[in-house]
């Protein structure tokens, strides 16, 4: 990929991504995959004045081995010096960005007891410095090629060529145009238009249905709204989460929620994939599901904690969509849930509440904005799904029809 698009993309990941701040720190993770790039990225970091620019560099097959041989008691015990670095980001409020090209299989045959068990113990000690800088700081999730990755999506070509397609579906879906960051504030203008109509109808429930057997009601937060593209931080910077993002999100109501959802895509969970699923849901709570491959890692997903097994979001995002209109199926959440609608179990979102900014994050979480160690999301949009809001009074409106945006 020429280093003119390269450079273009970090920009717009830095100007656009983070909106990293003169006096800022930067702290980047990112895989082995793509050293070029996130040389780039650091230098357009460094050119909007950053302070100091981190890069924590990880390898899968690193992962696996530390889950191999360290015993449960180390995996969970967060060092002196690694929770010196989570008390940093509380008091310095860095720009994070995370740049995903791992392996969708690359974390196989790990232990899944024991890596469920040493992340549910250290929740609790990282939480509490999370809910410190919660909506605070500015992020960003993009993505680069990663050589198993890319073969994953295109086995017939060689490992270089199947790189540089993975590149150019990464920068077209990602609006790395002639101008990037143009291009990104006209989508985001589309996005916060769609949201301020679905924010004004006074929606209390969405009815879900699809041939596939979807057939699900989820009720809505009254004091929630719609977000979706970039967004504000309680330090008064706007940013955009994710490159790329086509969603409308709101969190729903914990405990308000019924029916069978069927899933559409599978599901990249921690290095491996479950797919073929489908969950029930009964007074806002999964009480059965299925899938028929990785049903135990399902199982380890949804009863992770109290929270992991209720909704933190639901997002609408038209089945002709860009990323869907590429026809890959990306094996990466990040491309897959912004091809068509999905749900999250998990954590909830404490800015889709309004006037969040003046609320603690536990009134938020009083209001119904479900909380958890885990916000793990899964694609359930279909070419003929149907979507309607109940609204104040009874109105019904359509949302969805075949797929897509019904307004």
């Amino acid at each position: 990929m020429k280093k003119t698009v390269l450079r273009k993309y970090a920009q717009l990941i830095a100007a656009s991504g983070v909106n990293v701040q003169p006096g800022q720190e930067v702290f980047i993770a990112a895989d082995l995959d793509q050293p070029e790039f996130v040389k780039l990225l650091v230098e357009e970091c460094y050119k909007r004045k950053a302070k100091k620019v981190v890069v924590d560099w990880s390898y899968q097959p690193l992962q696996k081995l530390h889950y191999r041989y360290r015993t449960l008691t180390t995996l969970s015990k967060l060092d002196n010096y690694e929770e010196a670095r989570w008390q940093h980001y509380v008091d310095t409020i860095p720009c994070r960005i995370y740049l995903l090209s791992e392996d969708p299989d690359g974390l196989k045959g790990v232990d899944q007891e024991k890596m469920a068990k040493s992340q549910q113990r250290l929740y609790p000690v990282i939480k509490k410095y999370r809910d410190q800088i919660e909506n605070k700081y500015q992020w960003c999730i993009a993505a680069v090629p990663g050589a198993a990755w890319a073969k994953k999506l295109f086995p017939e070509l060689r490992t270089s060529q199947a790189i540089e397609k993975l590149w150019e579906a990464i920068l077209s879906t990602s609006r790395v145009d002639e101008n990037p960051v143009a291009a990104w504030e006209a989508h985001n203008k589309d996005l916060h238009d769609r949201c301020r109509y679905l924010s004004g109808l006074g929606i209390r429930e969405l009815r879900y249905k699809s041939a596939n057997g979807t057939d699900f009601t989820v009720g809505m937060i009254p004091e929630a709204q719609f977000c979706g593209g970039g967004e504000t931080s309680l330090q008064g910077v706007f940013f955009n989460p994710n490159i790329p993002t086509e969603e409308c999100f709101i969190s729903p109501m914990k405990g308000v929620a019924e029916g069978i959802v069927y899933a559409t895509k599978p599901l990249s969970y921690q290095g491996q994939l479950i797919d073929g699923f489908w969950i029930r849901f009964h007074e806002g709570k999964a009480v059965e599901w299925h899938a028929e491959v990785n049903n135990d890692l399902l199982t380890k997903l949804i009863t992770m904690d109290e929270g992991s097994c209720y909704l933190g979001e639901c997002a609408l995002v038209p089945f002709d969509s860009p990323i869907n209109r590429t026809g890959l199926l990306f094996y990466n959440t990040l491309f897959d849930e912004n091809a068509c609608c999905h749900l999250a179990l998990g954590m909830g979102f404490a800015d889709t509440i309004r006037d969040f900014q003046n609320k603690t994050l536990e009134e938020c979480r009083a209001l119904g904005v479900n909380d958890s160690m885990i916000h793990e999301d899964f694609m359930i949009g279909s070419a003929d799904l149907s979507i309607d809001a109940v609204c104040d009074g009874g109105k019904v409106v359509p949302i969805f029809r075949n797929g897509t945006w019904a307004f």
